[in-house]
């Protein structure tokens, strides 16, 4: 991303990208509220402090309970640490439809599938097939004809 598409003033600073922070703050507006860009530049900043925040509070607590990973716990207690505890309650429910939106993207996915769409014979075949175009792309490229299974002649 280019530096004129990111709000900040080096790159340590952390920071957003400008053009979705600007639908972000679009979106929560009315239709004929304008925003100028010094105000735009300044809620960016605002929100890349307040996240700046929120991560180091998550962290003190993280290190409190002596875990190596934040995890969404934290960020719920740094929240009221913080004195933002009229928020954990809609910060929990995103959370919540987050959870529910990648479970169900990565059912679409077929990650999660138990394998109905296939036999586990045809499966297996599949598999094997894969292996062997594998094998023939490792062994110089030449795909080897597919054999039938059982009678193989070794003979020739």
């Amino acid at each position: 991303m280019e530096p004129m598409d990111i709000v900040g003033k080096s790159k340590e600073d952390a920071s957003l990208p400008k053009a979705t922070m600007t639908k972000i703050i679009k979106e929560m507006l009315p239709p004929d509220v304008r925003v100028a860009r010094d105000a735009q530049d300044l809620l960016i900043e605002c929100c890349v402090e307040f996240i700046n925040l929120v991560s180091s509070e998550s962290n003190e607590v993280c290190n409190r309970e002596e875990k190596r990973t934040i995890a969404p716990e934290h960020v719920l207690k740094a929240l009221e640490v913080l004195g933002f505890s009229e928020y954990i309650e809609e910060v929990y429910a995103a959370y919540e439809q987050h959870k529910l939106e990648t479970m169900q993207d990565t059912l679409k996915a077929g990650k999660w599938s138990n394998g109905a769409e296939m036999t586990e014979e045809e499966a297996l075949a599949e598999q094997q097939r894969m292996f062997a175009e594998a094998r023939a792309r490792m062994n110089g490229g030449a795909v080897a004809p597919k054999q039938p299974d059982g009678d193989q002649n070794l003979d020739s």
